[in-house]
């Protein structure tokens, strides 16, 4: 049974935290988290648990409730609750590159990440957009789409980290082409779906209106749209979407296409908080991971929730079983 990478994240805040509750689990495959083992033994003390931290060595079973496998990654100084250090930034890459080694190189079924604190990265002069970014870079694939879930709802993003005055210029045919065939093609194969029904979010306020209040639907969007459709598939033309996130809408579909990040997430992250995931599609291997950051003012308190980390992994194993 392959592993499970998890990464422990930017070590001054509640990613070793989250990653410690996962000695709760009982898995049928391991999961290893990507850690100093010094740093979360010490955390661990912090926030009274009793976790067996083990190395990882090619174990082929899952560990034991109360324990967690750890495959030890050395960070070169203390870590400070709740404060950001450029030296740690090193480390932080250090378990990304390894998780993603290990994904490329069929030592694992994927990874699952915790919160990085990208400004930290770049502070120490490394250039850092994110995880998603790395694990593209990483792969050498042209494009990957994010795609944040809930029990009940999953959302595409076609743009993602833009600033808004940028996203109209961002629409292309081209990149339409580019996300649609790369959801269509993960809800196949990673989520067996084989019909998915795929609902998309107009650009601009009631999808333009015929365009009195814009003519990107009209111009880019729908035409993209309309060559899917003549395919056989299960794709809406642009919808509002001040209506398109209702249950009546919502009730049969797969998967919603937004256009831009503020669109599709806050409405996602209203419905399901603390218990939503990121996925990263388009990578030749499984990327999930949580959807909030890293809480630094928590880090240590015994008030850091787990449940998106949970969630992120039981989609990742479940994902694999695929």
């Amino acid at each position: 049974m392959l592993p499970l990478y998890v990464t422990s994240g930017e070590p001054a805040g509640i990613g070793p935290d989250i990653c410690l509750n996962l000695a709760d689990r009982i898995d049928e495959r391991p999961i290893v988290v990507l850690a100093d083992k010094s740093m979360l033994k010490k955390r661990a003390e912090i926030l009274g648990q009793s976790v067996e931290l083990i190395d990882y060595i090619g174990q082929e079973s899952a560990s034991s409730k109360g324990q967690l496998y750890v495959e030890h990654v050395p960070l070169a100084h203390d870590v400070v609750l709740g404060q950001l250090d450029v030296n740690h930034a090193s480390y932080v890459l250090e378990q990304l590159r390894r998780s993603a080694e290990y994904a490329m190189t069929g030592k694992s079924v994927g990874v699952a990440t915790a919160p990085v604190q990208k400004s930290i990265i770049n502070e120490a002069g490394i250039h850092f957009s994110g995880h998603t970014e790395y694990y593209q870079e990483f792969a050498g694939v042209a494009r990957v789409v994010m795609m944040l879930a809930t029990k009940t709802l999953r959302v595409a993003l076609a743009t993602t980290h833009l600033a808004l005055r940028d996203v109209a210029d961002a629409i292309t045919a081209e990149r339409l082409h580019q996300v649609i065939d790369i959801l269509i093609h993960d809800l196949n194969s990673k989520f067996k779906i084989d019909h998915p029904q795929i609902l998309v979010c107009g650009l601009n306020p009631h999808a333009g209106e015929d365009g009195y209040l814009g003519m990107e639907e009209i111009e880019i969007i729908n035409p993209v749209l309309e060559s899917y459709r003549e395919q056989g598939i299960d794709m809406s033309l642009c919808l509002p979407a001040d209506t398109l996130f209702t249950p009546e809408h919502l009730k049969d579909a797969d998967a919603v296409l937004a256009m831009y990040h503020d669109q599709g997430l806050p409405v996602l992250k209203s419905q399901g908080f603390g218990e939503a995931i990121n996925i990263t599609l388009g990578l030749p291997f499984i990327r999930t991971s949580v959807d909030h950051g890293t809480a630094l003012s928590l880090a240590g308190t015994g008030l850091a929730k787990s449940s998106s980390l949970q969630v992120a992994v039981d989609l990742a194993l479940d994902l694999a079983g695929h």
